[in-house]
């Protein structure tokens, strides 16, 4: 029987689902609202379930009561209820996110008892060992083998709807040879968001990963690592997906070298872009939000408080306490250098700098609890007695020209300073002191292990000890932000509203979220040409225009170390260059680019992998549907590959610059043009293929859709 690809079932299986662990919780949660807007019921992700916490991700329905299901998805009801008959238990509801996705969740201890049976199953059908002891691949086996069974019945049952698969990590990709072996007629898709093994080469800081691909021995060493059998699964998925994706170029490249199979096109994060109604709202917010880093500061150097605020710059580096792939290294050396530089050039600006890593730690210092104490203590005291004196020169006024009062406004200081507050203050000042040689730390916690911690002892080789004569300032804070805490009370967001720079000069990162969410928020950020976020940048922007519009990108591929780190410095010290009015103008110049970022646009390259996906399963129907023969070879041949790039934004001197190649395809980009960019990179990109063959008028709710550039389209 003919298999329905336009409205077809979409179901996304990752250990994520409803389970934050790390970024694919991001990437799924965020990505939910256009996914369902296009799918609407016909989509469901699928992920294990988490005892612990699925009741506050998800609201449980009863899966099997009629009005839980439409009828034309009354075959997913019918096979949970074969799947329930023979013992395997499950979570069935809406996640409790926007669009709010249907979820499945699989109670892996229900089928724990096959374990053995299908590790065995495993080693016979595709050779893929598995060891005693790993809990994590003993759990990566049942969920593959549960959702296979699903995938499995549903297929059977359901013969009008085509399925498509998409499966994200290694972790959940043990079902994808197993619906290849087992001949399931379902349509796979499988992304990696970083390779297992390029994650522990790079983590070992030895290597010079990118320029020696091509040369190391997989299988060597994956063994030498102990994970010669996750490495098996993951490169069998990306073997057996009928469409094989990652998140960016440089993952791309890495995962042809490693897993031995290029990939058929790139799937890039999005954000979930919320625009203001006013252009000057994000500015606004930043100057709130700096307010609040500014308290937090005056706190953190009382004593050896003796830099202009207004004059102070906060640059900050943010993630994973991955010391060499964050580049967390590099950017303690560079500002070392950059302070050599600031301090010799005679430059009136101070640089924070902030390291936000989580580490295990014991508490917060006293010294820092002490600090923000005492500085809220004289910021009370000056508020009531400034009260008290508005009060005094009130009454003052008000028995002008009574009582003997010869003038208007009080001559005598006395009259409105009280011997007492006179007291009150001197002893807040006082309390602000330091004992003699005792300098601002550049840490806010008792660490667990400080002799050994590398950040720490890196900020002690290049002597960044927050002295009075260093315009560069060192804080590191071993935890995550959030507005609860007593030191640094601001989410994530708001801290990084109110920062100037973000610095990311990161060697591993497969996309890079922080240098993206810097680009929403309108701060400009530094970042490389070796995460995801700064080569996609770079393919999108004209070279050498993109630090114009606040993105830095450092070259760590094809510069040795050493310059790379003076690369850095450079940038850091011309922002510091700015003036008040530059960084305004570059904040709004990096806000606009958010809409390259918005999940209404990274959204198509998933569409794109789903009909490449139907494309190689269904080549007939897909040709018959399209009108035409079309390429199956990737994604880009698939839809097209038209790549229009922005030029200098006009509020930097100098002109826009012509394509060289074709003067009648040149786009002049102007700082409010994105939507030019976007109009000309996605009109001739997509195929009219939707779920119900009917376009949508409502842009949020529509399908996404698109058509090839074809002769019909150009006569």
């Amino acid at each position: 029987m003919t298999r329905d690809i336009q409205n077809h079932l979409l179901f996304e299986c990752a250990t994520e689902v409803a389970n934050r662990v790390g970024g694919i919780y991001s990437v799924l949660k965020s990505k939910a609202p256009i996914t369902v807007a296009q799918y609407k019921d016909n989509y469901c992700a699928i992920g294990p379930l988490n005892k612990a916490t699925y009741q506050s991700e998800v609201d449980v329905q009863d899966w099997q009561a009629e009005e839980t299901f439409p009828d034309e998805l009354r075959t997913i009801q019918n096979t949970l209820k074969s799947m329930r008959g023979r013992g395997v238990n499950f979570i069935y509801g809406r996640w409790l996110i926007e669009g709010g996705p249907r979820v499945l969740l699989f109670d892996l201890d229900s089928v724990r008892h096959y374990l053995d049976e299908w590790k065995a199953d495993l080693w016979a059908l595709v050779g893929i060992p598995s060891p005693e002891g790993d809990a994590e691949t003993n759990d990566a086996i049942l969920l593959g083998y549960t959702v296979a069974w699903f995938l499995g019945e549903l297929a059977a049952e359901d013969q009008n709807h085509a399925i498509i698969a998409h499966f994200h990590e290694w972790l959940a990709g043990v079902a994808l040879p197993l619906c290849r072996k087992r001949r399931i007629d379902v349509v796979t898709i499988f992304t990696t968001h970083a390779t297992l093994l390029g994650r522990y080469l790079c983590a070992a800081g030895d290597v010079d990963f990118y320029n020696n691909l091509q040369y190391f021995d997989v299988d060597q060493e994956a063994g030498k690592r102990g994970i010669y059998h996750r490495y098996c699964i993951e490169r069998a998925a990306a073997h057996t997906a009928d469409v094989f994706t990652t998140v960016s170029q440089i993952t791309a490249l890495e995962a042809e070298h490693l897993l031995k199979r290029k990939p058929d096109g790139i799937l890039p994060n999005g954000i979930n872009v919320v625009k203001f109604q006013a252009v000057h709202e994000f500015q606004n917010l930043h100057a709130l939000k700096k307010e609040k880093i500014n308290d937090f500061i005056r706190g953190h150097f009382h004593g050896c408080f003796d830099f202009d605020l207004d004059n102070t710059l906060y640059f900050f580096i943010a993630g994973r306490y991955e010391y060499k792939n964050k580049g967390a290294d590099m950017f303690i050396e560079a500002l070392a250098r950059l302070n050599y530089r600031l301090k010799v050039s005679g430059s009136k600006k101070t640089v924070v700098a902030f390291i936000i890593m989580p580490a295990k730690t014991n508490s917060f210092t006293v010294e820092e609890l002490k600090g923000q104490a005492v500085v809220r203590s004289l910021e009370n005291t000056v508020s009531e007695v400034t009260k008290n004196i508005g009060k005094r020169l009130f009454d003052h006024a008000i028995r002008f020209p009574n009582n003997g009062e010869k003038s208007e406004i009080p001559t005598n200081l006395d009259e409105l300073i009280k011997p007492s507050d006179k007291i009150l203050l001197k002893k807040r000042v006082l309390g602000l002191r330091r004992a003699p040689n005792e300098l601002p730390a550049v840490v806010t916690h008792n660490m667990v292990d400080d002799a050994n911690d590398p950040i720490l002892n890196q900020i002690r080789h290049v002597q960044l000890f927050n002295n009075t004569y260093d315009p560069v300032k060192v804080i590191f804070h071993p935890e995550f932000l959030n507005a609860n805490n007593p030191v640094l009370g601001l989410d994530y967001d708001e801290f990084v509203r109110g920062c100037h720079l973000g610095v990311f000069p990161s060697y591993y990162e497969p996309w890079g979220y922080t240098p993206a969410e810097c680009t929403v928020m309108g701060v400009p950020s530094v970042t490389t040409n070796l995460s995801g976020f700064g080569a996609y940048m770079e393919d999108l922007i004209e070279t050498n225009q993109a630090k114009d519009y606040g993105i830095y990108i450092v070259d760590r591929r094809f510069k040795n170390p050493e310059e790379s780190v003076e690369q850095l410095v450079d940038y850091m010290e011309e922002f510091c260059k700015k003036t008040r009015r530059q960084r305004i103008n570059q904040r709004n110049r990096t806000e606009r680019l958010s809409d390259l970022l918005d999940w209404k646009r990274m959204g198509l390259e998933y569409v794109k992998a789903r009909q490449l996906a139907l494309r190689r399963a269904y080549p007939d129907q897909f040709r018959e549907l399209v009108g035409e023969e079309v390429s199956d070879a990737n994604m880009d041949s698939l839809a097209g590959s038209q790549k229009i790039k922005i030029a200098r934004p006009m509020s930097v001197p100098g002109s826009p610059r012509e394509r060289a190649h074709s003067v009648s395809n040149a786009v002049y980009m102007t700082p409010g043009d994105l939507g030019t960019l976007q109009d000309a990179n996605n009109a001739d990109d997509y195929f009219q293929l939707s779920l119900n063959g009917k376009g949508d008028d409502d842009d949020d709710e529509g399908c996404l859709l698109y058509t090839s550039p074809s002769p019909r389209d150009t006569r």
